[in-house]
């Protein structure tokens, strides 16, 4: 019946007016990709945005796998000279580190404490001064395969360790009171082991070198 048809032509043409009009300024907006409607840019991949995340003052990532690409001037190589004067410096440096001059020290080794720590450790002579000695005659021992040997290393070793803790102990307060006649307002905090470690350590191979031979007043 006609009364329950649907007009199409004017269904077709309500809709294309109804298009016409709903059309805004930002529909064109509508036709561009997700990633550049908003941002003007395309979304970069996960493993480039994690790359360029953190970067150090040298202009390499913090994940280590090299270098911002374009923040990083490429740097120029030394010369021969500049090499040469590298070598010297250190060389100067190392010298005068040994010697115990304050300004080529390491952190560890810097102030009156630890000064006043080695040269308690180096005016006497201590049991734990020949620890190394004895380590090597143990590891001797215990590759000669002699049963007669093997069988006295692991009471030896004890008793070293007790002649080691023993010692650690002597050098701890003495070396406490002597810091706190001396430099009471001075931190002591990790002195004794730094002086413990200085006794386990054969002389020559102390660094900063020894400024006091056994015996002499410190």
């Amino acid at each position: 019946m006609p009364v329950f048809r649907r007009n199409s032509a004017g269904a077709t043409e309500g809709k294309a007016q109804d298009s016409q009009g709903a059309q805004t300024p930002e529909a064109p907006a509508k036709n561009k990709p997700t990633a550049e409607a908003g941002k003007g840019r395309p979304t970069p991949k996960r493993s480039e945005a994690e790359r360029n995340r953190y970067q150090t003052i040298t202009g390499s990532t913090t994940s280590g796998r090299g270098p911002v690409t374009g923040t990083r001037t490429p740097s120029r190589k030394a010369t021969p000279e500049e090499k040469a004067r590298a070598r010297t410096d250190r060389a100067k440096r190392m010298e005068a580190m040994r010697r115990g001059e304050d300004w080529a020290l390491m952190p560890r080794d810097r102030g009156p404490v630890r000064k006043l720590a080695r040269d308690y450790v180096d005016a006497r002579r201590r049991p734990s001064e020949y620890y190394m000695y004895v380590l090597l005659l143990l590891l001797v021992a215990l590759l000669s395969r002699n049963t007669a040997l093997n069988t006295w290393v692991t009471p030896f070793v004890l008793v070293l360790i007790v002649i080691v803790a023993v010692d650690a102990y002597y050098i701890r307060r003495g070396l406490r009171r002597l810091a706190a006649e001396r430099f009471p307002n001075e931190s002591t905090r990790g002195v004794t082991v730094y002086a413990v470690m200085r006794a386990l350590q054969i002389r020559r191979f102390r660094n900063p070198l020894p400024r006091l031979k056994p015996g002499d007043r410190y």
